[in-house]
């Protein structure tokens, strides 16, 4: 590694968007990438051994989501800086990954030239938002409080763990799969699960199931909302 270069993980599930976008940075002489992760999970670890500066972040993924990796990224890892960079632009990935500490939200249509300036200025400690990600970070500023003046909460507060069984559930995963997964014992999954239930008020796993699909936690991305 040449003095001076941003280091980078890249983290996306397709393999050929992945590809293109090593290829990509391959030509940015400040740049170098150490590593590529197929899921949220595998992208825990390679921050744990690589290190990286900036982490470029996929939200749809297997196993663990973009989402749920950034906020254990951050958690044990606060200096690194996460760039989303997601197909969809929807409330639901923009909201949490701007609560979680993310640096910069690009959707994938964007230019090469937006993505390398946009690792520039992250990795310096500027936030990086492409204009339809920003216009929507406006919107949902202006709707933060109720016409009372009070603040709007979330309906529920999954913790991390809920989160990653959830995500598990709805892709399918049975439970002796997800502890497998997890590290974990399967009566801890099925604790999870009917903790799950209770709080979000579903009886079933198809339930939990539509509920992950609205939240954006599953491949094929969220419901639109509409305004």
């Amino acid at each position: 590694m040449r003095q001076n270069q941003i280091t980078i993980l890249l983290v996306e599930d397709h393999k050929i968007v992945r590809k293109g976008l090593l290829a990509l940075l391959d030509l940015e002489e400040d740049m170098e990438v150490l590593g590529e992760a197929g899921d949220g999970l595998e992208a825990i670890e390679l921050v744990k051994i690589l290190q990286p500066m900036v982490v470029v972040m996929d939200i749809a993924m297997p196993k663990l989501n973009g989402i749920e990796a950034t906020r254990e990224i951050l958690k044990k890892f606060p200096e690194t800086k996460i760039l989303i960079l997601s197909a969809f632009a929807d409330d639901v990935y923009i909201e949490k990954s701007v609560e979680l500490g993310a640096h910069g939200f690009l959707i994938k249509q964007c230019s090469p030239h937006l993505l390398t300036e946009a690792i520039r200025k992250i990795y310096i400690g500027k936030y990086v938002f492409c204009p339809i990600v920003q216009t929507r970070l406006e919107y949902l500023k202006s709707h933060e409080f109720d016409h009372n003046g009070i603040q709007k909460k979330a309906n529920q507060n999954l913790s991390q763990r809920e989160s990653q069984v959830l995500q598990l559930i709805a892709e399918g995963k049975a439970n002796k799969n997800i502890a497998n997964i997890l590290s974990i014992s399967i009566k801890t999954v099925d604790k999870h699960r009917q903790n799950l239930m209770k709080k979000l008020t579903i009886h079933d796993t198809a339930g939990l199931t539509r509920y992950a699909m609205i939240h954006g936690m599953l491949e094929n991305g969220p419901i639109r909302k509409r305004h």
